[in-house]
């Protein structure tokens, strides 16, 4: 099964690229930024990101439509303060795109300015390497 993994963050704090590298070292696989086109069609796409002002940044909506051509399915994992996950506004976006998305997704919480001090913890990110492996 050919995978790929692509993420976005606008954050310095590093929750979502935390979750990329826990996913790339459970995966054997690099953790690109959704500035990196596919090369090639994959099976699965795991798309790690996070929550922006109540929706998924434009970047993300942007190489999803740059690659539609190139994903069978889309794997949503992300991050949020909010505790609100990305995986409605991913939906939307690969229905609009014709893109398959998978009906399983990892979320968990994210540290941001006094909220959520501390996560993900290691824990988090091993739980989420270990949702990326079962995948594959």
């Amino acid at each position: 099964m050919k995978t790929a993994i692509r993420y976005f963050t606008k954050s310095k704090k590093g929750n979502t690229k935390n979750l990329a590298d826990a996913v790339s070292k459970a995966l054997d696989a690099d953790a690109l930024e959704v500035s990196c086109d596919l090369d090639e069609k994959v099976d699965r796409l795991f798309l790690i990101n996070a929550m922006y002002a109540a929706d998924i940044d434009k970047e993300i909506k942007k190489f999803l439509l740059r690659n539609k051509e190139k994903i069978s399915e889309v794997v949503n994992m992300n991050t949020a303060a909010s505790g609100a996950s990305t995986w409605k506004a991913v939906k939307k976006v690969t229905d609009e795109l014709g893109v398959k998305l998978s009906e399983k997704e990892f979320h968990c919480a994210a540290s941001w300015i006094f909220i959520n001090k501390g996560l993900p913890t290691d824990e988090d990110l091993r739980r989420a390497g270990e949702f990326a492996a079962s995948l594959v």
